[in-house]
């Protein structure tokens, strides 16, 4: 009886022993539903399938089917003066060698772009690069058509041109409403890179309001990190939902290929130059024929300026617009229209962007004292195409 009882004693210890190392080192072993051990963990760290699905979708390819037939791809022919032979680096041998008869040669250069098609009356968007300089623009749409295009108008200033193709039943791109993209927002690239034929990529925006580029006259890009490449210019760039927010205009690049800093004229910018190209041929923008010069700490002290804001008059042109409203070379303009203004691109665009004949009121600081001017804006030069 005794020996039992400790054969008895002996297993008890052995399967409480064995059971501390498995409570120990595999408590999971112990559950028949992982889940059911920790009922928190799922819900912590993993969201809802539900939630998932909702924000992010498995693909693309409804906005992709709507917006693609839309963009087009773009060829362009010009005839350009080659020499037969290698010029000499001397500049006097060089001009005497370009003017013998004979020593050069015309030869035709090509060049591929994008483009989207607008309007059903067969307007196209692309850029001013991508045709400027041209003596053939062919346009092909994903349906296999092809057509002449015709330069209807460009914009130098905004590095846009309106064309125009004589097909009908055309594929047609909605301009979002109200140009309502955020930062962080997903959009697509579609274009026609390195020609390799129409390409869609994907991307976020990377920021809004990109200017001091040295691209434009005017720059207010959209950045966004979707791959842009060379033949992407004049492309779209488009929301989840297959809505123009951008024509593809440029990127950063250090090698020639994409490196995720890529840049768009906003929907909102490049529809209003195709309605001005369509009813007037160029693009009317305010003008008060001024140079600005923006603030510099090292200024505004010596203007006796507390902090360094607004932006210097350094010249008027003698009876132009803002001479008429009575601006002065060092005049310091603080405000336009009531808001804020600090520096000259700023300042430029917000005129711009006013009607000729409007007036505009200018908050300005001259001789120690603020004031305000209301003067009427006048029509900006259209620079020759």
């Amino acid at each position: 009886m005794r020996r039992l009882w400790l054969l008895f004693a002996q297993a008890v210890t052995v399967c409480i022993a064995v059971l501390f190392v498995v409570t120990t080192l595999r408590p999971d072993w112990l559950a028949r539903n992982p889940q059911a051990y920790r009922p928190n963990a799922a819900s912590e760290l993993l969201p809802s399938t539900e939630s998932t699905a909702t924000q992010a979708p498995t693909s693309y390819a409804p906005a992709v089917a709507v917006a693609a037939p839309a963009v087009v791809n773009i060829h362009t022919t010009k005839r350009v003066s080659v020499s037969r032979i290698p010029l000499p680096p001397d500049p006097v041998l060089r001009k005497f060698f370009e003017q013998v008869p004979g020593f050069n040669q015309t030869q035709q250069a090509t060049s591929l772009g994008s483009g989207v098609v607008v309007s059903a009356k067969g307007h196209v968007l692309t850029n001013l690069h991508v045709i400027e300089g041209a003596d053939e623009i062919i346009v092909a749409l994903t349906d296999g058509r092809q057509a002449n295009a015709k330069v209807l108008g460009v914009d130098a200033d905004s590095d846009l041109a309106v064309l125009h193709i004589d097909l009908k039943q055309l594929p047609v791109l909605d301009f979002v409403a109200l140009n309502p993209t955020k930062v962080g927002d997903v959009v697509l690239a579609i274009g026609n890179p390195f020609g390799v034929g129409q390409t869609i990529t994907m991307g976020i925006v990377s920021a809004l309001g990109r200017g001091g580029l040295g691209i434009n006259t005017y720059e207010n890009f959209i950045q966004t990190d979707a791959a842009i490449n060379p033949g992407n210019s004049g492309g779209a760039l488009i929301d989840t939902q297959g809505r123009l927010v951008g024509i593809n205009t440029a990127i950063y690049s250090k090698s020639g290929g994409s490196l995720g800093i890529g840049f768009a004229i906003p929907a909102v910018a490049a529809q209003k130059v195709l309605t001005e190209i369509v009813k007037f041929g160029f693009v009317k923008r305010g003008w008060l024929g001024i140079e600005p010069q923006d603030m510099t700490p090292d200024l505004a002290r010596a203007f006796g300026l507390e902090r360094a804001s607004g932006v210097i008059i350094a010249g008027v042109m003698r009876d132009g617009p803002g001479a008429k409203g009575g601006l002065k070379v060092g005049d310091i303009v603080q405000t336009i229209a009531g808001q804020p203004v600090n520096d000259t691109q700023r300042l430029m665009a917000r005129i711009a962007a006013q009607a000729p004949g409007e007036s505009l009121e200018l908050g300005i600081y001259r001789n120690g004292r603020s004031q305000n001017l209301t003067m009427t804006l006048g029509q900006r030069p259209v620079k020759p195409k």
